[in-house]
């Protein structure tokens, strides 16, 4: 029996998608097994298709808040993932930039480093 509401799984589905790239997304779906199934399920139904699939606030915006939040928690893998779906969503490179920037001032200039050092893998590989 499954643990989560399918329509807000697929919600969540296309929304991560076109966030992250369908082919990240169906890589990781394909690696889950027995154990890790049902989080990526309810995760994808959760974050993306509940969090992300409300419309009050667009991706744009959203990718924007999750930097600030993932830069402060100082979660540089999911940090550096975010990074290139908030590029996926239109957010620029300067304002990429001030949101570093902000990080820096509320959670110290070490954590924005770590930032900035995962921005510009991120954004060298778009050059």
């Amino acid at each position: 029996m499954s643990t989560f509401d399918e329509d807000l799984f697929l919600k969540g589905l296309e929304q991560r998608k076109a966030t992250l790239g369908a082919g990240y997304v169906e890589k990781n779906l394909a690696a889950a097994d027995d154990f890790t199934r049902p989080f990526q399920e309810a995760m994808t139904a959760w974050c993306w298709g509940f969090g992300w699939g409300d419309e009050t606030i667009d991706a744009k915006t959203r990718s924007m808040m999750n930097l600030a939040m993932i830069g402060a928690l100082g979660k540089m893998h999911e940090w550096e993932l975010h990074c290139r779906g908030a590029l996926n969503n239109g957010v620029s490179r300067a304002e990429i930039r001030a949101i570093i920037h902000v990080v820096g001032i509320y959670c110290g200039v070490p954590q924005a480093l770590e930032c900035f050092r995962a921005a510009r893998k991120v954004l060298d590989e778009q050059d």
